[in-house]
């Protein structure tokens, strides 16, 4: 007996869903909050984000005289990947398309 396979059905449109998944094109935010202190931000940009301690200095002063910082502009999985992260450290982020 031979086992059948079958090809999942491509629904019309599904690969620009999928292209547009995978694009470069989400922005990680991170809001400034009146809980957490600098040092520990500094600490969950290098944890989270592999920041130098420069780089993550620059954002968290961003975040707390600008009130937001955008840390990364990555692909939609990773991006929410990221934001997630960040918000497991207590972190608020959000994601948002970045536009052309």
């Amino acid at each position: 007996m031979q086992a059948s396979t079958t090809t999942p059905e491509v629904v019309p449109g599904q690969e620009t869903d999928l292209s547009e998944a995978f694009a470069r094109g989400w922005r990680v935010v991170v809001w400034n909050d009146p809980v957490n202190l600098m040092s520990y931000v500094v600490f969950v940009f290098m944890r989270v984000l592999g920041f130098d301690e420069t780089k993550a200095k620059q954002h968290m002063l961003e975040v707390h005289e600008q009130g937001k910082s955008v840390v990364a502009v990555e692909t939609r999985e990773k991006a929410e990947f990221y934001c997630h992260r960040l918000q497991e450290f207590g972190l608020k982020s959000t994601l948002e398309a970045a536009t052309a």
